[in-house]
């Protein structure tokens, strides 16, 4: 994805996709805003704990640290991504971001907002002197476009409330030691029959959502370590070998857990 990194750190990336291409990376969110929008085809995509069913001309808003998965079926896509740090939202607006709804679906704005996208691209693609003021002026008209029009989509998420609860299960436990099985017998079904109905309902098989889930805890911790060591922060998060957190978390993140924390600390230390 292109990026764009402003004097005073602003950061924006922007990426028009035109195929279905490789998975998302392993831990399946960011640490910015990312706004997606679909140009052309559908898919189903898994936001928190809800499944949307996205159709063109939707929009989805992803806050911060919100765990996300699409799944494509059959036909090609195209869709317009953007990632941005808060200086890029307006104020009125950042107060309320998290509370606003995943999926925007409005006919009435939906071309507006596919123009106001299509500009921020060419911004990209066609830099001068006068892009960066341009792009915050473009990205915080599209913000509060958003704002605006939040209240009247008419996107419904599907819902299963067995896997609502599982999943709400696992993110207040996962410092335990949780087992398919367990919560198989829970519900009184198979394990066979709970590892297909997760996988179906989120995109994520049942352990690999709980190891994301972890990992992002784990992320938290080792940006603000206090003294802890790598073992301790693996146990707090769930897990019972710290050299397996080590293998998951630099294969999510591409550096081991103790470089991670030893990057985000000198990035502090030098007002990133």
């Amino acid at each position: 994805m292109q990026e764009v990194i402003f004097p005073d750190g602003m950061i924006l990336n922007c990426l028009i996709k035109k195929t279905v291409e490789e998975q998302m990376h392993s831990h399946h969110y960011h640490d910015k805003l990312e706004l997606y929008y679909m140009v052309n085809g559908s898919c189903s995509y898994f936001i928190d704990n809800k499944t949307y069913e996205v159709v063109a001309g939707d929009l989805v808003i992803l806050p911060p640290g919100i765990i996300h998965r699409t799944n494509y079926i059959g036909e090609d896509h195209v869709r317009i991504v953007v990632e941005c740090s808060d200086h890029f939202i307006p104020a009125p607006v950042l107060e309320k971001v998290n509370s606003l709804p995943p999926l925007l679906r409005s006919p009435s704005v939906s071309k507006e907002i596919y123009m106001l996208l299509k500009r921020i691209d060419d911004e990209f693609k066609s830099p001068d002197e006068y892009s960066a003021e341009s792009l915050k002026a473009r990205m915080s008209a599209l913000f509060i476009l958003i704002a605006r029009n939040a209240g009247a989509t008419g996107a419904i998420s599907s819902k299963n409330e067995m896997i609502d609860e599982i999943i709400d299960y696992i993110k207040s436990n996962f410092q335990q030691d949780i087992k398919l099985s367990r919560v198989a017998k829970n519900y009184f079904i198979s394990p066979e029959h709970l590892s297909r109905t997760f996988k179906r309902d989120t995109g994520f098989g049942f352990n690999e959502f709980l190891t994301i889930v972890r990992l992002k805890h784990a992320e938290n911790l080792l940006k603000n370590r206090g003294g802890k060591s790598i073992s301790e922060i693996a146990y707090s998060c769930g897990f019972n070998d710290s050299n397996y957190f080590s293998d998951k978390f630099r294969h999510a993140y591409g550096v081991s857990p103790l470089k991670f924390s030893k990057r985000h600390e000198l990035g502090e230390k030098n007002g990133y």
